[in-house]
């Protein structure tokens, strides 16, 4: 009699938050319920004077991430509307490079708003990239995460697909603020 194979649970999944000057990613080991930092870092690209040659840097540092850690899903963040329309556009090339990056080698893409990665990780989508990083480190059981806040956000993407994965709730109760929060979430916060 054959045995039945158990499906595997654990996923790697590579968060990214484009930039044209910096881009910042960070990758978790999910196994469902709990999570794993893998790797955390960024890419600079302002050694660049031409904004097509920073694109390409962007592809090509993003490409050989996932060359190397082979994740099963790229969460990105949704570029945001803002004031300078010229702004956005750079963001969204930006952007379009690491999906590009990741799609040629064949791995799904999954979007998430600004708010929607910061509501998930502190439970108020008006968070300031400080709070995000400081409950990155709770949630991650780590204090070594870079003081570069590009690094972070994009690991918070990572966190936010995890969460998502499992199902915890998105919408749910607005806090208004880290206390508020961390009253509420005792089991979440070291």
């Amino acid at each position: 009699m054959a045995a039945i194979k158990k499906p595997n649970p654990k996923h790697i999944i590579l968060g990214v938050d484009p930039g044209t000057q910096v881009t910042g990613y960070g990758i978790i080991l999910s196994d469902g319920n709990t999570m794993e930092l893998i790797a955390i870092g960024s890419i600079h690209t302002e050694k660049f004077d031409d904004h097509y040659d920073r694109l390409q840097c962007i592809y090509d540092r993003i490409l050989e991430i996932v060359q190397a850690y082979k994740p099963d899903v790229l969460a990105i963040e949704a570029p945001f509307f803002g004031k300078n329309v010229q702004s956005m556009l750079k963001l969204g090339r930006a952007q379009g490079m690491a999906i590009a990056a990741a799609l040629s080698q064949k791995i799904p893409i999954q979007e998430y708003s600004p708010k929607k990665v910061k509501q998930s990780v502190t439970g108020n989508g008006n968070a300031a990239k400080e709070q995000v990083a400081a409950m990155l480190g709770h949630i991650l059981k780590t204090d070594v995460l870079p003081k570069q806040l590009d690094a972070t956000d994009g690991l918070a993407v990572a966190v936010c697909h995890h969460f998502s994965m499992r199902g915890v709730p998105s919408g749910g109760k607005k806090y208004s603020g880290w206390e508020a929060f961390a009253k509420d979430n005792p089991k979440r916060v070291k």
